[in-house]
């Protein structure tokens, strides 16, 4: 593995179908750190009844946003579990500043830090047209796109044989919404690491192999 002499604290960032999932698998798999989604924390939570899980339950069922402070809360959680060690890959957390800035000040408190953040770019515009023809397994999860990722079966998932859906807010209309979002809340955020000289960009337009060759080259050279 790449990473064996040195801690290796990662964020991935990019707007949404910037290809972040693909490329966390390849991170993974190539440096051996653990990829931790805030969605597959809050459900993990939920599921062992955690009293962080309970709390952010209660606001999920009530239709409302789970505040930062429980979020942060399942955060600390995860990381101070024997897996992350050595390093972790964050996926989908900080979404804004003042949790960027929680994560620093939770980090800090372990003597450990942010050494890698990735922020994958594109234009809005092909983001788009990859978004419409994104296809996604409700049974596992993983992902496709009908011109640029075919699952082997057309219409089938490769890992569960299930078949193949386009999400409802998988549109022109919905992206536009979650893109201008991105904008505002999340990529501030790489104004803040980019201040801490831990921020490196990738054209995410690129092909996977070489998105991949260039992230490589971040996580390597991060110190």
């Amino acid at each position: 593995m790449e990473n064996e002499n040195k801690e290796l604290n990662i964020i991935l960032m990019g707007p949404p179908a910037a290809g972040k999932g693909t490329q966390s698998e390849l991170i993974v798999k190539n440096f051996a750190v653990p990829h931790i989604s805030t969605g597959d924390m809050f459900r993990a939570a939920i599921s062992n009844k955690t009293p962080l899980g309970l709390k952010a339950q209660e606001y999920i069922n009530a239709g409302l946003l789970v505040p930062d402070e429980v979020t942060i809360g399942l955060v600390e959680e995860r990381l101070c579990q024997d897996d992350c060690k050595k390093g972790f890959l964050l996926d989908g957390f900080p979404r804004t500043i003042p949790q960027a800035e929680a994560l620093d000040n939770m980090l800090a408190k372990f003597n450990r830090r942010i050494n890698a953040v990735v922020l994958m770019t594109a234009d809005d515009e092909v983001l788009t047209e990859r978004i419409t023809s994104r296809r996604v397994c409700p049974e596992c999860g993983a992902s496709y796109n009908i011109n640029t990722k075919k699952p082997k079966v057309d219409g089938i998932c490769d890992v569960c044989g299930h078949e193949l859906i386009q999400r409802k807010d998988d549109n022109a209309e919905a992206f536009k919404v979650r893109l201008d979002a991105y904008a505002k809340q999340t990529f501030p955020i790489a104004e803040h690491y980019a201040k801490q000289n831990v921020l490196g960009k990738v054209d995410a337009l690129q092909s996977i192999e070489e998105v991949f060759a260039d992230i490589k080259k971040i996580l390597l050279e991060a110190k």
